[in-house]
């Protein structure tokens, strides 16, 4: 991939801002290491990330179109941008010229850490650090969210390496002196901001040592991708788009962190007959033209077996009845929502004779002259 933005996600230098945001969306999509099987994913999405950040923001944009993509980089490491992390202006990362982007690195936060607190923006990197949280999505049946259910995700998240216990080298690796730190564990670089040339101690990668080996099965990352299947509940009730979270199910931590946590997000499809308001339910019933005369009592379906509804004499099409405690169960388990039932009345397409001298008579009962059509009239009356 490419180290040039534009290239990155793959647009032309006079992209519009939108053809940007749809070209790092599809990228993300493609290369989050969540869902991605290539081994670099992570840096490629980093790489994603920044390109976009820089790219969508207009002075930034300006300023690489300006000075190209290394002078640019150099004027983010010269102003705390920790590496390429950090935003494209000078002073710093993110969309805040005065901080960084919350994962260490070089941002305003560091130099203050520096002035006041002894270089402990440095020792930011040896504290435990919980590790990141895993997404995952779930589609589930209404019945299903009626009754509630449980069901296996499968989750695929970076865990320590089995094979090295996440050191990233064999155990019978040769140990050296890192190069950058001389074996000190801290580097000290120069960084120029608004106050002056500050001095700023950060902890080296390496921690001192660098190894003659990586481990064959992470390539000295301490990390490896693995799938698992995680049971989850889904209590009765549950509304499309809400979360499950499971503290600890997500990818290990730094230092000695905690495990960050597993998000399911869950989908309810559409049913068939019910649709769902909240945690009532609504549904359409067909009823007779005799049914809507002379009142019925008939049979509705709900998602826990049948319930009988009476219909009164007169009854008109599009009228709505209510059915208590017959809709979605309340999250809280105190009781259900309503099913409301929209009767239609279906006026008979085909008439035997009998019930055409019957029907004429009804009409002439009632006052109507029985013309060519009549029925038609009626039949869009109702």
């Amino acid at each position: 991939m490419s180290e040039d933005f534009y290239d990155v996600l793959g647009v032309s230098r006079d992209a519009s801002k939108d053809e940007i945001k749809n070209a790092y969306r599809k990228k993300a999509a493609k290369y989050h290491p969540d869902v991605s099987d290539e081994d670099d994913a992570e840096e490629k999405f980093k790489k994603v990330q920044k390109a976009k950040e820089v790219l969508t923001d207009d002075e930034k944009r300006q300023m690489y179109d300006q000075v190209g993509h290394e002078r640019f980089q150099q004027s983010q490491k010269r102003g705390g941008g920790g590496g390429g992390r950090g935003g494209g202006n000078p002073f710093g990362g993110g969309g805040n010229p005065f901080g960084g982007m919350g994962g260490g690195g070089g941002g305003f936060e560091d130099i203050f850490n520096n002035l006041f607190n002894g270089g402990a923006g440095g020792q930011q990197r040896t504290r435990p650090q919980q590790g990141r949280d895993v997404a995952q999505r779930i589609s589930i049946d209404l019945e299903d969210a009626y009754h509630g259910v449980e069901r296996d995700v499968t989750v695929r998240r970076r865990e320590v390496c089995p094979e090295c216990d996440g050191e990233g080298h064999p155990d019978d690796a040769e140990v050296n002196t890192c190069s950058e730190c001389n074996g000190s564990g801290q580097q000290t670089t120069v960084q120029q901001t608004p106050f002056g040339r500050v001095q700023q101690t950060t902890t080296c990668r390496g921690e001192g040592e660098t190894y003659s080996e990586d481990c064959s099965e992470c390539r000295g990352s301490g990390r490896v991708r693995r799938t698992r299947d995680v049971t989850i509940t889904i209590p009765a009730g549950f509304r499309d788009g809400q979360r499950l979270r499971y503290r600890g199910e997500g990818e290990p931590g730094e230092n000695g962190g905690p495990n960050g946590d597993l998000f399911v997000e869950v989908t309810v499809r559409d049913h068939d007959e019910f649709e769902r308001d909240g945690d009532d339910l609504r549904y359409t019933h067909p009823i007779s033209f005799p049914q809507a005369v002379f009142g019925a009592t008939i049979e509705v379906p709900t998602l826990d077996g049948e319930e009988e509804l009476t219909v009164p004499a007169g009854t008109q099409s599009g009228s709505t009845f209510t059915v208590s405690d017959a809709g979605m169960p309340h999250l809280d388990g105190r009781g259900h929502g309503d099913l409301y039932v929209e009767v239609h009345v279906v006026t008979p397409e085909d008439l035997n004779k009998e019930q055409r001298e019957a029907l004429k008579e009804f009409a002439e009962a009632g006052g109507e002259e029985v013309k060519e059509g009549l029925f038609q009239k009626l039949k869009n009356s109702l």
